[in-house]
């Protein structure tokens, strides 16, 4: 199996967990995985959010995902437990698809790190 082929299976079978999870089965586009995924790395599961706090709770998911790519490295948490990260390395130029691939991949990596999918 090719490993555009392999990232869409993963993909595809994380979306699907996630949506059964979280949506009642309706399907989560990747900006609601983005946000799923910066709520569970500030940890504060049982509060809602402000337009500007899911806005930073977006910008936590991406740092923590490109963060293994080398393009963040983390800095520190606030006094109000929100992570923080410095850039590293500027992303080069890329068109919509070509970062919603690199997205995707770093989501299915963050994933099975996680052990959520084989």
């Amino acid at each position: 199996m090719s490993r555009d082929e392999q990232l869409k299976e993963r993909w595809e079978q994380l979306v699907t967990l996630l949506s059964n999870r979280f949506a009642d089965g309706e399907t989560l586009d990747l900006d609601a995985i983005i946000y799923l995924i910066g709520v569970q790395e500030l940890g504060q599961f049982s509060r809602k959010f402000k337009k500007d706090e899911k806005i930073n709770l977006m910008h936590i998911a991406i740092c923590r995902l490109l963060e293994s790519y080398g393009y963040y490295e983390f800095s520190h948490f606030d006094e109000d437990g929100w992570p923080h990260y410095n850039i590293k390395e500027q992303l080069p130029p890329l068109k919509a698809g070509e970062q919603a691939i690199l997205m995707k991949g770093a989501i299915v990596d963050y994933f099975l790190e996680k052990g959520l999918i084989s």
